[in-house]
């Protein structure tokens, strides 16, 4: 879970295919870089950053926003990803990362530890954060969909997720919501919105659906 390198699939484990983004344009560098900026190994996940000669150079009247988006003339994405022979490969976005009593929890971590749990659909689970102001740190929450419409059953398959994530990870959900297909909320790509997904969460909580 912390070693953050994308490594070749292994039989009888979940895994994610992750589709390359191809090369860099020919005027265009691209490097992936740790939280220091320091430049890491391949197939080693960070943020991606990018140096051109037809890219912006600030943002107009925001010094602040400038300041925090280039770092020595490089561009700092906000993406995560890797490289590998010499292709980039995106793996999320900055703004998803929850935060935990100071540690970084990546929600694509989390999600893939609930593909393991036997009912849950692969690719139909959304894991993110909810700031506590008491405790001064995120709750985890995680919504994962299966075919079950039998209530024992989605307990079961809750309790089952949340055993199997806290064990795997060490880190303890505040909510785990199981629900039927087509709950989810997803991007016209078909990519997870996560903050959607989030506001509809948080709505259903608010009327009293939210999960255990």
């Amino acid at each position: 879970m912390s070693e953050r390198v994308a490594k070749d699939p292994v039989d009888g484990r979940p895994s994610m295919k992750m589709m390359s983004s191809g090369h860099p344009l020919e005027n265009v560098k691209v490097k992936i870089i740790d939280e220091d900026g320091s430049d890491l190994y391949e197939r080693t996940i960070g943020e991606i950053a990018i140096q051109s000669d037809c890219m912006l150079t600030s943002y107009y009247n925001r010094p602040n926003l400038t300041e925090k988006a280039f770092r020595d003339g490089w561009y700092l994405t906000g993406d995560y990803g890797y490289m590998h022979n010499d292709e980039v490969f995106v793996s999320g976005r900055k703004k998803d990362m929850i935060i935990v009593g100071g540690k970084n929890v990546y929600p694509q971590d989390l999600e893939a530890l609930t593909y393991e749990v036997a009912g849950v659909h692969s690719g139909r689970s959304v894991a993110f954060g909810i700031f506590d102001e008491m405790q001064g740190t995120e709750d985890v929450v995680i919504i994962s969909e299966v075919d079950s419409e039998d209530p024992n059953e989605l307990q079961r398959i809750a309790d089952a997720i949340r055993q199997h994530v806290t064990r795997n990870s060490a880190i303890a959900l505040r909510y785990v919501k199981v629900v039927g297909p087509k709950w989810i909320l997803k991007t016209s790509s078909g990519k997870i919105a996560r903050a959607a997904n989030k506001e509809k969460f948080l709505m259903d909580l608010a009327e009293g659906k939210g999960g255990k």
